[in-house]
């Protein structure tokens, strides 16, 4: 009767693992084989417009960071000609979660993201998604910014103030260098007093009325009207800038240029370094691939 029970129970192992080994191979063709590309993210933040009302077929999506941005692509990309012409609807999201992004990347669900090369690297997302460049920002130095004096990097000083960070832990300079330079002064972060604000934009107005001490966050020109560039100092150089990636299943050299030229416009106007001196990666004039290279620029 036990040698009855032992083989039963071995049996019953061997078809377990069987299954799971048979579900381990199946389970990356069923994925490639599904409509996964073709569902909505999970995301309660978007904005949607329709673009051709003769067909209900294809929806061109995006995802960027924050809101400001993600409205002022809508008021553009919802008239743009070539999208029109290729697509139906434009659906724009926003967030700044790593979770949010490799959702958008892991699934191929963004035809344009704004992200960074390191995400894109480890998501294999070039290779994986056929995802290519249009716009990069060029590197930046990240700062701690004072209204009142210039910021230390010691732990005794950080420990007393108001701290001033981004909300959405893929910005570098203003979520995670300031957060390594905490962890590399051994300080916990629960014992700091730290602000979360929802923009960098944001940032700069709980610094300006006092409601912090410090903030981490890029320098630009503008700045000087409200603070000293002599309470500025460094968290790190040569911070790689974000890039504009489109998806380019096909040679769509009239979606890559018009895109080009359109998000070009919207962050040119936008009126901050940080969105100023692009780097373009399409020729448009002849349409061959290339850099072309821009001005510095923050992050």
């Amino acid at each position: 009767m036990n040698n009855i029970y032992v083989l039963h129970k071995k049996t019953t192992f061997f078809v377990v693992f069987l299954l799971l080994l048979i579900f381990t191979w199946a389970s990356p063709n069923v994925l490639v084989n599904s409509e996964l590309n073709k569902l909505s993210p999970v995301s309660a933040y978007s904005y949607t417009c329709k673009i051709n009302r003769e067909s209900n077929l294809r929806v061109f999506r995006v995802h960027v960071p924050v809101q400001g941005l993600a409205k002022k692509l809508y008021d553009t990309l919802c008239d743009n000609n070539v999208l029109a012409k290729q697509y139906d609807s434009v659906e724009i999201y926003w967030g700044g979660s790593l979770a949010g992004q490799i959702e958008f990347l892991a699934k191929g669900i963004a035809d344009l993201i704004l992200s960074k090369d390191n995400v894109m690297e480890a998501m294999m997302a070039e290779s994986t998604q056929h995802y290519m460049p249009l716009i990069g920002y060029p590197s930046y130095t990240a700062f701690f910014i004072s209204s009142r004096e210039k910021p230390k990097i010691e732990k005794a000083y950080f420990l007393d103030k108001t701290i001033g960070l981004v909300d959405y832990p893929t910005s570098r300079s203003g979520h995670i260098l300031p957060k390594q330079v905490f962890k590399r002064l051994d300080i916990d972060l629960s014992t700091l007093n730290v602000v979360y604000a929802s923009s960098h934009s944001a940032l700069r107005e709980l610094l300006s009325k006092g409601d912090v001490d410090i903030i981490a966050s890029y320098w630009q020109e503008r700045d000087q009207q409200r603070f000293s560039q002599n309470y500025i100092t460094p968290i790190a150089d040569n911070v790689t800038g974000s890039k504009w990636y489109l998806k380019m299943v096909d040679e769509n050299t009239d979606l890559a240029c018009a895109l080009q030229n359109t998000i070009s416009d919207v962050v040119n106007k936008m009126q901050s370094n940080y969105f100023s001196g692009l780097n373009h990666y399409w020729q448009c004039e002849s349409v061959p691939y290339g850099l072309i290279e821009g001005k510095a620029s923050e992050e």
